[in-house]
């Protein structure tokens, strides 16, 4: 399974979303990445997002999922588990 790494913060409704959806398709780790504890990684998300400024910002491997929404799409597309299985 492909790492997945999460920017997000500590009280956000759409960070705990995407992590109980990632967590339904079968990914036991998620590397959480608190923007809200240190501003330096608030950069790193901009710079990696190509300047999204919202959480969650999810990616898959070295591949830029997007937010909530986008995750969400992804899967309702069928997309996602192959995503997270794809070696």
């Amino acid at each position: 399974m492909q790492k997945v790494v999460m920017y997000c913060t500590a009280v956000c409704p759409y960070c705990t979303a995407a992590e109980r959806l990632l967590k339904s398709r079968g990914v036991t780790e998620i590397e959480k990445i608190r923007i809200d504890l240190d501003p330096s990684k608030q950069a790193e998300m901009l710079a990696r997002t190509g300047g999204r400024r919202t959480v969650p910002q999810v990616f898959i491997g070295d591949t830029h999922v997007g937010g909530f929404d986008d995750t969400s799409a992804l899967d309702a597309a069928g997309e996602l588990v192959p995503l997270l299985n794809h070696a």
